[in-house]
């Protein structure tokens, strides 16, 4: 039965694991997309670059736990269709190896619903490769077979030739097979594979969870009970030989293992998540706020058009600086028409922020707090002839401390305020990381602001045994310890740099 469709419904294969190995006209898709809908094996990592308002849906496909049935999720990609431009079915891997993709492609088209395939690495060969083994290689493999190790429950009889894949040359690589691997590996060897044969399997392959057990496949299924399981890949072959060899080619990572919390808003978790993942760590991100736009709209859009008149312009933080020039841009088009003003900004963070528009700050203090910014007003007031009876606009949150107004205005400056956004908790958890904190905990759990701090709180989730806290500095610091929480990690430049460092630093003393 076809349906009017409004839009149209991608196929995108998110790769193996690691969010930074989908496809580029995947990634561009994420960030268009109306509507996404994913499963387990795709890294929520990659929800972070869908558009503010993008409805997001969770539909599980994780061996022997599915949120949602097969032929229910073919009915929600033809609903979401039909109510959206743009909808992405983000599944891992390759949608067309032992995904299903397929069968969704099939029912959106007798739905009457326009649809493509954009494909993605599967884990067959990104699995093995992770861990330095190649599927083949000159002189040892010049082929390779993927099969499943996981068919169709309640299927009369295998589509599997055991005998057939026992007697193939090259590697032999199996899929969603951990849960029947020994009797699999005694069905080969029983047609005539070699139990010598050497065997590798690796689970979460390219993602820091990431664990891999080399032996043969007569021992495997012993190998890996009690220390690995699903999502798994199997290698067997002469190229798993090749993984000693290949090792120097396997990045080593600082934070390999490490589970760490970040607690920033969706919108700027990324570039903290980034980093970390960068050196191996395992990122859980819990967004504590959201950013919302301020109360109110009309006084925030006023000062914005008279923001040219002003002598100075000074920006609180990196949100700041993108609210204020999103509306700027709204009614300017040439940045030069902000006229000839100073800018202060309170940190690096935001200094950077307002780099990218082209604009070079004139005050900074050493120490990203607002304290810091005034002691500079001061040091740096000869060069600029002081601040009194010169007219300034304050662009910070609706709920930021109001220390730089005070003491600017006790200095004799014209100080107005224009409050550009607004910072509430955020109530939504589409990846269900808060569960996933409660049931596995973490190493490390990062608070970038007090709001993170507070909100964090008010979700009674209890730190995990052992969990140590990372500030970003000495005013997160203090609303911690309101909480009974002494910080192990504290920043000295109060900034996302130095915050990896600092937790670099912390694990390799």
């Amino acid at each position: 039965m076809s349906v009017s469709a409004k839009g149209k419904v991608f196929l995108v294969g998110a790769g193996p694991g690691d969010p930074e190995l989908i496809t580029v006209k995947g990634l561009r898709l994420l960030q268009q997309a109306d509507c996404v809908v994913y499963d387990a094996l795709a890294d929520a990592a990659l929800l972070s670059h869908t558009p503010p308002g993008c409805e997001v849906l969770y539909v599980g496909k994780r061996a022997g736990n599915h949120a949602m049935p097969q032929e229910q999720i073919n009915e929600l990609l033809v609903a979401c269709a039909s109510r959206h431009a743009c909808t992405v079915r983000l599944k891992g891997g390759d949608p067309f190896v032992f995904g299903r993709g397929s069968e969704e492609v099939l029912a959106l088209l007798k739905a009457g619903v326009p649809c493509e395939v954009v494909p993605g690495i599967t884990s067959s060969i990104a699995g093995p490769a992770s861990v330095g083994i190649p599927v083949t290689h000159r002189g040892l493999s010049s082929q390779f077979t993927v099969f499943t190790g996981h068919e169709m429950p309640g299927k009369a009889e295998s589509g599997l030739d055991i005998p057939a894949i026992a007697a193939t040359r090259g590697t032999k690589v199996i899929l969603m097979g951990m849960s029947q691997l020994r009797s699999t590996l005694q069905a080969l060897i029983a047609a005539g594979m070699s139990p010598d044969e050497s065997a590798a399997a690796v689970q979460w392959a390219t993602t820091p969870r990431q664990k891999w057990v080399k032996a043969t496949a007569g021992t495997l299924a012993d190998a890996v009970e009690g220390v690995l399981g699903s999502p798994a890949v199997v290698v067997l072959g002469e190229v798993v030989t090749l993984a000693d060899a290949l090792a120097p080619a396997v990045p080593v990572r600082p934070l390999a293992g490490k589970r760490i919390v970040v607690t920033r808003s969706r919108e700027q978790a990324s570039a903290l998540s980034a980093r970390l993942r960068e050196y191996g760590a395992d990122v859980m991100e819990l967004p504590t706020i959201r950013i919302v736009p301020p109360s109110d709209r009309q006084d925030f859009a006023e000062a914005v058009v008279d923001s040219p008149h002003y002598d100075w312009l000074i920006f609180s933080s990196p949100n700041g600086v993108k609210k204020f020039f999103e509306a700027f841009f709204a009614v300017y088009e040439d940045i030069r028409e902000l006229g000839g003003a100073r800018i202060a900004a309170v940190g690096p963070g935001t200094a950077a922020e307002l780099k990218k528009y082209g604009l070079m700050v004139d005050v900074m203090p050493r120490k990203a707090v607002a304290e810091e910014l005034i002691a500079e007003f001061d040091r740096k007031g000869d060069e600029f002839g002081g601040v009194a009876n010169v007219t300034m606009l304050w662009i910070h949150s609706e709920k930021g401390r109001d220390i730089v107004y005070k003491e600017l205005m006790k200095r004799q400056a014209i100080v107005d305020e224009c409050i550009a956004y607004n910072t509430v908790p955020e109530m939504d958890d589409p990846t269900g990381a808060r569960s996933r904190l409660t049931s596995e905990g973490a190493d490390i759990i990062t608070f970038t602001s007090s709001s993170t701090v507070h909100n964090f709180m008010a979700m009674n989730i209890p730190l995990p045994e052992g969990c140590r806290v990372a500030s970003i500095g000495p005013i997160t610091s203090a609303t911690l310890k309101e909480y009974g929480i002494e910080p192990a990690i504290e920043c000295e430049k109060h900034n996302i740099e130095n915050l990896v460092d600092s937790i670099l630093k912390s694990e390799t003393n």
